[in-house]
């Protein structure tokens, strides 16, 4: 699925429009001088905004504070887990556990860097900028954001150098591609097919827990795996996750709010933690 290329020129517009406010938040800079620094008119650039966060750029920057986050982290600590995920929150927010799986490759798989595995794998574009996916006849195997279709290819490569890799867009990435649309009301169950250590597949399962719009912390997740001495260990398998969005290790977050590292940058983690927290205000009830 080849999304319009309008949807990148419009997520690089509003990534521009983030990090000049976040680097800017102490001047608070209004609506004129954000849509200017994007050029783009004040009335252009607030439809613009609404049409990519569904949100107003005021409601959008409370969304991504650090006072929100801490918010958040304080009155999820003892729900996130048990109460919205366990017991029933409802709604779109619970949608990563209802149609996502993984299955993690077979030793022989996992050792030999995918040998005798064939690997589609296609270019495509998304609300949050391009990004390559890859699958094999399992699931998806690899999913990452990138800038230079070179380097992510490189990428894919370095995570099975002896695979058999095919340019080729296949039914599998196109209802993966599908968590980037509106209309999550006719999503298929998504596979993926993951190489990784049981630490790390352990990890990025309780990853799926996290409810849309919601944050957890490293400590956390390292609590849920029954690991609450490995907080270090937790982060560098988060950091080595290799499906992104799917996945959503962007909700994981420092103790302290501040948003930690991500693999594809911290000003598309904002983006797609405030585009979340949106998405959810704007959908359960």
């Amino acid at each position: 699925m080849k999304m319009n290329s309008q949807d990148n020129i419009n997520y690089n517009r509003i990534a521009e429009a983030i990090d000049y406010i976040k680097t800017n938040f102490k001047e608070q800079p209004n609506l004129d001088e954000v849509a200017e620094k994007v050029n783009l008119s004040p009335f252009h650039f607030q439809r613009l905004f609404s049409e990519w966060a569904g949100t107003s750029p005021k409601k959008f920057l409370q969304y991504i504070s650090l006072e929100h986050a801490k918010k958040l982290l304080t009155e999820n600590q003892a729900t996130l887990f048990e109460t919205a995920y366990e017991t029933g929150f409802s709604g779109t927010s619970r949608l990563h556990d209802l149609f996502i799986n993984i299955e993690g490759m077979t030793p022989a798989e996992y050792k030999n860097g995918g040998k005798n595995l064939s690997i589609n794998y296609s270019f495509a574009e998304s609300r949050f900028g391009s990004i390559l996916v890859a699958s094999t006849q399992k699931g998806i195997c690899f999913m990452a954001f990138y800038e230079d279709e070179v380097n992510a290819f490189s990428s894919l490569q370095n995570q099975f150098p002896n695979a058999l890799f095919n340019k080729k867009s296949d039914l599998i990435q196109q209802n993966a591609l599908f968590i980037f649309q509106h209309d999550w009301s006719k999503l298929p169950d998504i596979k993926l097919h993951l190489k990784g250590t049981d630490f790390q597949l352990k990890v990025w399962e309780t990853l799926l827990k996290i409810p849309m719009g919601q944050l957890s912390t490293y400590g956390t997740i390292a609590q849920k795996i029954k690991k609450p001495s490995a907080s270090r260990a937790v982060g560098t398998a988060i950091g080595s996750n290799p499906i992104a969005f799917l996945i959503p290790c962007h909700r994981v977050i420092q103790s302290t709010g501040n948003l930690g590292g991500y693999m594809w940058g911290n000003t598309r983690k904002t983006a797609i933690i405030g585009w979340e927290r949106a998405f959810v205000s704007a959908n359960d009830i």
